[in-house]
Order: C-alpha cells, then sequence, then structure tokens
C-alpha cells in the first residue's frame, strides 16, 4: 500500500497509518481523532473486517469505511453494506480505481461535514431567530383603552426573519396618551437588541414630559452617544388629549400617519421635519399639532404595510390603504387595524412577508358608530 500510495504519501494527499487487525484498528481511531476513513480487509485475525464496522461508529461515527473483499463475494459484501461499509473494492486490488473509491469517499465526508455546519448554522439561526421574535413580542402592550372618548388598538405580524417593528402606549400627565411607532434597521438579534433599548429610552424620556419633539430629541441623543452598531430607528411619536381631540407630534423619519375624518374622507397627516434617531445627535425635530373631531381616526403604520408586495412585485402603498376604508369609515380602532392587515395580506396573496407588518389605530369617540 505504501509503494503503490508513494505518490499520494509524498505529495500529503494521504496520510496512512496501518493496523493489524480490528481491535488494532480501533484502537488507533481513538488515538488519532483526526482519521476519515477506513480501509479494511473482511478477513482479519482476532476481529474481522465485518465485527469491525459494527464496532466503528462507537468510536467515531463520522469516519466512513471502505471494505475490501474477494472478487464474487458478495455475501459478505451485502453484509459490510448492511453494517454501515460506504463502498467497497474487490481483490485483486485495481490501484487505480482504489484511488478512485479514496478520492470520492473523501470528497463525501468534506460534503456531509459542510452539510452537517450549514445545518448547526441553520440551527443557531431559527434559535435566534425564534429569540428576536420572542423579544421582540414581549415588549409590545397587549391591553389598550377603550372608552366613550376614544379607542387605541394595534397589532404586529412579524416577518420570518424578524424585523424591528414595535408600537407603544404611554402614559402622559393631565390625562393624555402618548402613542408611538418604529421601525429599527436590520433583522434579528441585533434589531431585536437595539428595538428594546430604543423602547425603554422612549419610555424613559416620556417620564414627566408631553412635549414629542423634546422626547424624540432625548431619546436621539442618548441612542447617539452608544451606538457601535450604526444602527438607527424612525420613530413617530403623538400625544392625544381625549378631552379636546388635540393631537401633537413629531416624527423621525417615519411613515407619516393617514387620517380618516368621520365622513371617511383620508388625508396624510402634515409632516414635519425630522430623520431617524441614532444617526445624528443634536437634531432638532419640529412639533405640528391637529384636532381629531368626534369619530375621526389616525392609522399609525410601518413601511411593512406600504411596501408589502404581492407575487407580481407591486407593492400595497397608500392608495390600496385609503381604499381599506372607502365604502364606509372606520367604526372602531380594534375592527380597523384588523382591516388593514387583512387588507395587506389579501394583496400580497401568499408572496413571501419580508418586513414586520405594524398598524396602530386611534379612534375619537362620537360621531357615526
Amino acid at each position: 500500500m505504501r509503494q503503490r500510495m508513494r505518490r499520494e504519501i509524498r505529495s500529503g494527499d494521504y496520510e496512512f497509518v496501518f493496523a493489524g487487525n480490528g481491535i488494532e484498528a480501533l484502537a488507533k481511531l481513538r488515538e488519532h481523532k483526526d482519521i476519515d476513513m477506513v480501509l479494511s480487509d473482511i478477513n482479519m485475525p482476532e476481529m474481522d473486517g465485518l465485527t469491525l464496522l459494527e464496532q466503528i461508529p462507537s468510536v467515531d461515527p463520522n469516519v466512513r469505511s471502505v471494505v475490501v473483499s474477494a472478487y464474487g463475494d458478495m455475501k459478505n459484501i451485502r453484509t459490510a453494506m448492511n453494517r454501515g461499509a460506504f463502498d467497497f473494492v474487490t481483490k485483486p486490488i485495481d490501484f487505480d480505481d482504489l484511488r478512485i473509491t479514496i478520492t470520492r469517499t473523501l470528497e463525501t465526508i468534506e460534503l456531509w461535514r459542510s452539510a452537517l455546519e450549514s445545518r448547526d448554522k441553520l440551527v443557531v439561526l431559527e434559535n435566534e431567530l425564534s429569540l428576536a421574535n420572542r423579544m421582540q413580542q414581549s415588549i409590545l402592550p397587549t391591553s389598550f383603552p377603550e372608552s366613550d372618548s376614544y379607542q387605541v388598538f394595534a397589532s404586529m405580524e412579524a416577518a420570518r426573519d424578524v424585523g424591528g417593528d414595535f408600537f407603544d402606549l404611554l402614559p402622559i400627565e393631565g390625562g393624555r396618551v402618548g402613542l408611538a411607532v418604529a421601525d429599527v434597521s436590520g433583522k434579528g438579534i441585533p434589531a431585536a437588541m437595539f428595538m428594546m433599548s430604543s423602547r425603554t429610552l422612549l419610555r424613559g424620556a416620556a417620564i414627566g414630559q408631553s412635549d414629542p419633539s423634546k422626547i424624540l430629541r432625548e431619546v436621539n441623543q442618548l441612542l447617539c452617544e452608544n451606538n457601535d452598531t450604526a444602527m438607527f430607528v424612525t420613530l413617530f411619536l403623538g400625544i392625544f388629549d381625549p378631552e379636546t381631540g388635540e393631537f401633537v407630534y413629531a416624527n423621525g423619519g417615519h411613515n407619516p400617519p393617514v387620517i380618516f375624518r368621520a365622513d371617511g374622507t383620508p388625508s396624510l397627516l402634515p409632516t414635519t421635519d425630522g430623520i431617524a434617531l441614532g444617526i445624528f445627535p443634536d437634531i432638532i425635530f419640529q412639533e405640528n399639532s391637529i384636532t381629531l373631531a368626534p369619530g375621526d381616526t389616525a392609522i399609525l403604520y410601518s413601511d411593512g404595510v406600504t411596501e408589502a408586495e404581492n407575487v407580481e412585485g407591486e407593492q400595497f402603498e397608500l392608495d390600496r390603504l385609503y381604499e381599506v376604508f372607502a365604502e364606509a369609515p372606520p367604526r372602531d380602532a380594534r375592527t380597523a387595524t384588523d382591516d388593514v392587515l387583512k387588507a395587506v395580506n389579501a394583496f400580497a396573496d401568499g408572496a413571501p412577508q419580508f418586513d414586520d407588518i405594524t398598524c396602530l389605530t386611534l379612534r375619537r369617540g362620537g360621531g357615526a358608530e
């Protein structure tokens, strides 16, 4: 064997470890953890090749075995294959054929290792995505205000690879409520971590503060101070006063909400200057306000709504959002949110979802019910 394979040995293609029987072979396997394959005769003293085949997996289940058998000995060849042999060669040995068999076996081992590595990476990825999804869901409110004066309801459908959408309700002094919808850049665990930081900072900045522009400015400053990941978050924040219907807001680069008046007339909320948070410090966020009359509805959403695609690659866009309530204005916050999500899913019609789909609805009580 050494003489016939001297070229491969000199070039470093193969390195052989020799054993006189099956017992010695098992000892060599335990000693040399880097052995990839075993080439074994069936007929050996003390422990034959068929018994060796049964024992190899207990030492290293990833080793592949090739058996050497007498020409025409199909009974032993079948037994060897049933016991886990990868391939066989027959006597007298054709060394050109043996080289091909060894090469094929080693290539298969490399493919197997690559498949195992890919599987392990996939398992890790799946676990990370599952964890990120749980992190994302854990920070979302699960109870919503519902009274004669106003209603709020929100829902998010997470993409499989987990984006960074979140929404939140913030208690504001004077009986007012803060409504936030945000979208963090990136996917997976990093996005989930940045999302949780953004949400925590938002809630902290809102304590004792009723000015949405100042809240966004403070959150932006804090995000910029420790942002080694260079991630950012778009964030819309509105503060609603149920007594007066006043809706004061500031926008950090997020999609502007849609207002549906009580008669069903839609319009985009007037924009304010402001870029995504976490990019540049010392940004001044402008503020604006409108008054929601009884029966008016504000739809806050992420770009997962308007940029949802169908199988033809068309996007949902704002016009289709307007059409959701073309026949009748929103009746209540929960139904309105559900109607938007149903319309997006019907439009996508099974096309892959690449981004989180988030919708938050605020409806002022009164008007046509």
